[in-house]
């Protein structure tokens, strides 16, 4: 490394490589291991879902088109190929609904990351128990997520997508660990994986990559971790290299120190929280304040001339675009659409999201009724207010509503019960699985660090399902 660009934070690569490589299941405590658990339940639902979407289907016949050996399962299709095609292809599903965890300082949803890596590689190795599943979920979910927070919202403001970007850092942490390897090997697991970090963030108007982000970044880990193995070399210091490094090429305004403050002390896993609409997460307390409003004052859409939300910069950028029916992922990641449907519907659900209601007048014209506006209170909060909101709704007779809501609705903020959680896996899976099968994957779940044998499980995930008929399966 060139003496003219210092390093921003000394042996930050080796010290995540390190932690990586080292952890082991009694270091996890036990707090950190029940939620691990949740984040994979919801993490095979979210899988299950997107696995027959359309873009995933697509995905699915160029991987069986080119092949690969079939080592590892293409979810809910019958189709098995190599483990960084099951991979590429099972976390584009996990990541195709907008329905997977979100870390909020990140900007990571772990889930559709880790729960493919880690049953892929049950599936491809055999001989592996729950406990090791969950240490390699649980490396993956602390480096990744530490270095989205070390990137900051800039990263994003920048353009670039964290999911496809920081992302690889969660997978090669994942697919090392279940590789076994030592921490020469997973830090250069991580210098390959991150020079492999890709994804823009104007997808969010209107494009199926989106979803692909997620997928092509566990299939870099995979392969990162998979040639780390065998001595292939990476970037050694590539977090913290202050030329053509990570944070240095992808945020304008890194803190580096977040990489490895209280690292093993404070556990990033449990700031992971669960999405409860198939939104974006910004919107989701807009969705809450706008349901909080209806319900209490017992509302129809007829009564509201106008709804104001004021929100931070972040959320103000990535989800108050002017919308247009530019295709169902513009729709999720739009705050206006997701208001209108709320208003009409009461809430959101997957089934709002098809090309009729897209193009509904009636959404339409509320749509025609929903101001946005950076609110420099909200902003002044800092990144842990990144989601917060403060709505005023004007009725028609001129009455004005307000309310504040700080924290969405599924944050560790403001938290679900594992019963909510369990209830979304069985929507995810519904006409999917049959109420058997759903909870024969709720029970391996619940006692997965006792497993030693996941066949049933993986039979499940592994089964062909493409005849099952759903409506969001036609998009």
């Amino acid at each position: 490394m060139s003496g003219e660009t210092p390093l921003l934070l000394e042996h930050a690569t080796r010290d995540l490589a390190r932690f990586a490589a080292g952890l082991r299941y009694k270091d996890l405590p036990p707090e950190v291991v029940e939620h691990a658990k949740l984040c994979l339940l919801d993490g095979v639902g979210v899988c299950l879902q997107g696995a027959l979407l359309s873009w995933t289907r697509i995905l699915q016949e160029v991987v069986e088109t080119e092949g690969g050996t079939p080592v590892a399962s293409l979810w809910g299709t019958g189709l098995r190929s190599s483990m960084s095609q099951a991979v590429l292809v099972n976390s584009t599903a996990g990541h195709g609904f907008e329905m997977d965890d979100i870390h909020k300082e990140s900007i990571l949803h772990p889930n559709s990351l880790t729960t493919p890596i880690a049953l892929g590689w049950a599936e491809a190795e055999g001989e592996v128990s729950g406990q090791d599943l969950l240490t390699a979920i649980v490396a993956g979910y602390e480096v990744g997520t530490r270095v989205g927070n070390a990137a900051t919202m800039a990263l994003f403001l920048d353009g670039f997508h964290p999911q496809g970007t920081s992302g690889t850092f969660v997978a090669a942490a994942t697919a090392g660990r279940l590789r076994g390897l030592d921490a020469v090997q997973m830090q250069h697991a991580f210098g390959i994986a991150g020079s492999m970090a890709s994804g823009l963030m104007a997808a969010q108007e209107g494009a199926m990559v989106k979803r692909l982000h997620a997928g092509r970044a566990a299939q870099a880990g995979v392969l990162a971790a998979s040639l780390a193995a065998r001595g292939f070399t990476g970037i050694t210091e590539i977090l913290e290299a202050g030329y053509g490094g990570y944070l240095s090429s992808f945020s304008s305004r890194p803190v580096p120190e977040k990489l490895t403050a209280d690292l093993g002390e404070t556990w990033e896993t449990l700031n992971v929280g669960f999405k409860m609409y198939p939104t974006v997460t910004s919107i989701h307390t807009a969705l809450d304040a706008l349901r909080h409003l209806i319900s209490i004052h017992r509302l129809t859409h007829q009564d509201i001339a106008l709804v104001e939300v004021g929100m931070g910069r972040m959320t103000y950028v990535h989800t108050a675009w002017p919308y247009r029916p530019a295709g169902i992922t513009a729709a999720q990641m739009n705050l206006s659409f997701g208001l209108a449907v709320t208003a009409l519907s009461g809430t959101v659900t997957a089934a709002d999201f098809t090309e009729e209601r897209l193009r509904d007048p009636q959404v339409l014209d509320f749509i025609s009724r929903v101001k946005a506006h950076e609110d420099a209170e909200i902003e002044a909060l800092g990144a842990p207010f990144r989601h917060a909101c403060r709505m005023s709704i004007t009725l028609r007779d001129g009455t004005v509503l307000r309310h504040e809501e700080l924290n969405r609705r599924g944050s560790p903020e403001n938290p679900v019960s594992f019963a909510a959680v369990e209830a979304k896996f069985r929507g995810n899976v519904a006409g999917l699985l049959s109420d058997a099968e759903a909870a024969l994957v709720g029970r391996q779940v619940d006692e997965f660090e006792a497993l030693t044998d996941f066949g049933e499980l993986l039979s499940v995930l592994s089964a062909d399902r493409r005849s099952a008929v759903r409506g969001e399966e036609r998009r």
